[in-house]
């Protein structure tokens, strides 16, 4: 054997053993640490979705809510293209695609030697149609894009793929608030068998044995897929709802937002108008707005409990306290009326709530102190963001409260003059459904990322703006609001919380509009042990003044879906 055959063997002998190891490491992606996205790309193959791996998917639960699929789109070459029959093509290609025979001549007239896209997302019909024709330079080809199996539902949550200039990004919603986690992070190797990635393998190798040091590979984040916290039935019974509310009354827009007030989850969140992800173009951009997270409004009657709450967790009131009503206040000289401008003499503060009296409410007010007012409605989350995982979430407006005005404190006791999210005021609720605890409202149940691996989203603690004790107090209050002021929201067997607004609508110039109104409803149930709360939200309904007639069946329908849904037993004899 002569001297140059050892480093011969040795050298063949690593190389055998990197091979063997690259083999090897190719085995463990495909089996362990790739297995979770090949098992997503098997599940949406038997749904007809082809490179699901493009983008992560967005579910409800183990059902799909978001992915992306094979689309046909229609093409020519304008060089391809007979010139003498340009005229004829144009004509045949318009009567297919349904679209103006002039522009696709104008297409076809420039001559180019491009690839042109003359339309998307065409129907297998015109897909065998265009095929038919045997035209050369005109074509089918496919492309991959979002698709969004639901089509409408929760559209406002989702939001939908669409463009930041030439790129495609997520718009609105979960899709572009989880934009980076759905695409990934790219520039670094996937770990499959390629060239490049086996050389950098024996080089590490080949390094290793000589003692030198490895740099590590850049770390990058491959599509994640997103578990919503949303339920898909509860949801779909909501829009339901929803788009009956707004068939009977009329109503310019509405809302309704489910959330477990223990976690700060939303089991639902709905809004009308809508719009529908596959063919978001067709729309205009305010539909695309999530209005419980995106649109403020003056809440009325609805805020009087959160007025209350202030004035029981600093002991100044009781639900006995007495307080005479005489019909309206004065206060530098305007005179505040009650909503429906009667009198109601010496009431207890249940009472207050039950008959929804502003003048009770600024009582409160009064005894509170103004420092105090704006302490708590900062401490209840209004006039900044809840942080929902929703892009886009707007602040609310309580800038009244800074003026140091004596009647913008008292207007606000009954909900005028500041202006809150639907989420802000859901959450608010919340609040004291669950005992005092402020929590963070959140879409997105968990993120799931190679390999499997979790992102569980935790319940976050963001104040406790009020004690258990309080919290009960005010329980024991909204229960005797339904029992005793909605009759068509109550529930035999069980406690149900609530309460209503209806607030006027600012004008712009420093009033109101004549005769126009936001009706809102906010409860909970059961009312000790809490499994949900429900928003509604409907803007200027017709022929129907007060929100106790126009949404208290509505709540008591969904309420009484959730309790059914949910296995919940009676609390009531």
């Amino acid at each position: 054997m002569t001297r140059h055959d050892n480093p011969r063997i040795n050298l063949y002998f690593v190389f055998i053993l990197a091979a063997a190891a690259v083999i090897s490491y190719n085995l463990f992606v495909l089996t362990y640490s790739k297995h979770y996205s090949y098992l997503r790309t098997a599940q949406a193959q038997n749904q007809s979705i082809s490179n699901v791996l493009a983008r992560g998917n967005i579910y409800f639960g183990s059902q799909l809510a978001a992915t992306n699929k094979k689309f046909p789109l229609a093409y020519v070459v304008p060089a391809d293209i007979d010139e003498q029959k340009s005229g004829e093509i144009a004509e045949q290609i318009g009567l297919i695609l349904k679209t103006d025979k002039a522009e696709i001549k104008k297409v076809i007239d420039s001559r180019s030697d491009k690839f042109r896209v003359l339309a998307r997302r065409i129907t297998n019909e015109q897909v065998e149609a265009i095929k038919s024709l045997k035209i050369q330079g005109l074509g089918v080809t496919y492309e991959i894009d979002r698709f969004y199996p639901g089509d409408f539902l929760a559209a406002d949550v989702l939001g939908f793929l669409g463009y930041s200039g030439e790129t495609k990004s997520g718009q609105y919603g979960v899709e572009a608030f989880y934009n980076e986690d759905l695409f990934g992070k790219t520039g670094a190797t996937d770990g499959s068998i390629t060239g490049s990635n086996t050389i950098r393998l024996l080089t590490k190798l080949l390094n290793l044995g000589s003692g030198k040091e490895i740099k590590k590979d850049e770390k990058v984040d491959r599509p994640a897929d997103i578990i919503l916290s949303v339920d898909k039935d509860a949801q779909q019974f909501v829009e339901d709802k929803l788009d009956f509310l707004m068939k009977k009354w009329g109503a310019v827009q509405g809302t309704i937002i489910i959330q477990d007030p223990n976690t700060g989850g939303i089991i639902a969140m709905a809004d009308r108008p809508t719009f529908n992800p596959n063919s978001y173009s067709g729309y205009e951009p305010r539909s695309f707005l999530n209005q419980g997270a995106q649109e403020i409004f003056e809440p009325g009657s609805s805020f009087k409990p959160i007025t209350m709450a202030m004035g029981l967790d600093l002991g100044l009131v009781s639900p006995q306290t007495v307080f005479k009503d005489e019909g309206f206040r004065m206060i530098a000289g305007y005179k505040i009326n009650n909503f429906s401008e009667k009198v109601f003499g010496t009431v207890t503060m249940s009472q207050v709530l039950e008959r929804s009296i502003n003048t009770g409410a600024m009582h409160i007010q009064d005894l509170v102190g103004d420092g105090n007012f704006l302490d708590y409605s900062i401490n209840f989350g209004f006039g900044q963001k809840t942080g929902i995982d929703l892009s886009g979430e707007v602040n609310g407006d309580i800038s009244n409260l800074y003026s140091g005005r004596k009647i913008n404190f008292l207007t606000a006791s009954f909900g005028q003059g500041i202006a809150v999210t639907p989420i802000q005021l859901l959450n608010a609720y919340s609040t004291v459904a669950n005992g005092g605890k402020l929590m963070r409202p959140y879409v997105v149940e968990k993120i799931v990322k190679e390999g499997g691996k979790e992102e569980v989203t935790k319940p976050e603690i963001i104040a406790i703006p009020i004690s258990e004790k309080t919290s009960t107090k005010l329980k024991s209050m909204l229960v005797s609001v339904v029992d005793n002021g909605f009759d068509k929201a109550r529930i035999s067997g069980y406690d149900i919380a609530g309460k209503t607004g209806t607030a006027q609508i600012p004008d712009g110039k420093g009033g109101y509009l004549e005769n126009e109104y936001i009706h809102s409803f906010v409860g909970f149930a059961p009312a000790f042990d809490p499994r949900f709360v429900i928003l509604i939200k409907m803007d200027r309904p017709k022929g129907i003044t007060f929100a106790a007639d126009s949404l208290s069946p509505t709540f008591k329908e969904i309420t009484q879906f959730l309790l059914n849904y949910y296995g919940i037993a009676p609390t009531r004899r």
